[in-house]
């Protein structure tokens, strides 16, 4: 049994100066702001398998979890801000199109076209919507509004899962936002396969890497 985890940092967002003027005050290495100014922001990082690919074994999932401290936080906080965390974990890499245009909004489903992650592409997906209250402006928490997860947990015999973090936020009032590390933890075994079986996984997981499932 394996364990493995995978963390993305701390962000420090700030917004003024005019509408939707956000920019990045401090944070870890790994995040960027793709559209500037808009308000998303992206960091992306991956479990490297290489080693058990090497060894020619399959990746069997038996569960996945984000951890977290604390929801985003907003000073000054206004009521009615909103804030949307998406996190995935998946065996395709997610550019920042990718996720701002399709998986944000419709995840992997089919409704979206030319749907940018697939079911099985999908081990793990958790999209979470924040808004400010009334009771929580004081201290400028963030609450719940909405939390969904979505995923397969397909075996995998790529050299790879990819970890993607995206924070997105709309036409809010100035202020400063802080949205906190997360660790990504994947349970696992990884095991021997038949040579016939272990070839298709291979071929399938090359697949799914590549380009969208067409099945």
């Amino acid at each position: 049994m394996k364990v493995m985890t995978k963390e993305h940092g701390f962000i420090l967002i700030g917004l003024g100066g005019a509408p939707n003027q956000y920019s990045i005050s401090d944070s870890a290495s790994s995040w960027v702001q793709p559209i500037v100014p808009q308000g998303v922001f992206h960091s992306s990082t991956y479990f490297d398998l290489a080693g058990l690919a090497m060894e020619e074994k399959t990746l069997f999932f038996e569960g996945a979890v984000i951890q977290d401290t604390w929801n985003p936080v907003n000073n000054p906080a206004t009521a009615g801000n909103l804030a949307s965390v998406l996190d995935v974990m998946s065996n395709k890499p997610l550019s920042n199109s990718d996720c701002i245009a399709a998986v944000n909004g419709l995840g992997n489903t089919v409704s979206p076209v030319g749907a940018k992650l697939t079911f099985d592409q999908t081990i793990y997906m958790r999209l979470r919507v924040f808004v400010v209250d009334l009771d929580t402006q004081a201290g400028g928490y963030f609450i719940t509004l909405s939390d969904n997860q979505l995923g397969s947990l397909s075996p995998t015999a790529s050299d790879r899962v990819y970890c993607t973090r995206v924070v997105l936020f709309g036409n809010n009032a100035d202020g400063v936002y802080s949205v906190y590390p997360v660790r990504y933890l994947l349970r696992a075994n990884a095991k021997e396969e038949a040579e016939f079986e272990y070839l298709m996984r291979l071929k399938r997981s090359y697949e799914l890497q590549q380009e969208p499932d067409v099945d």
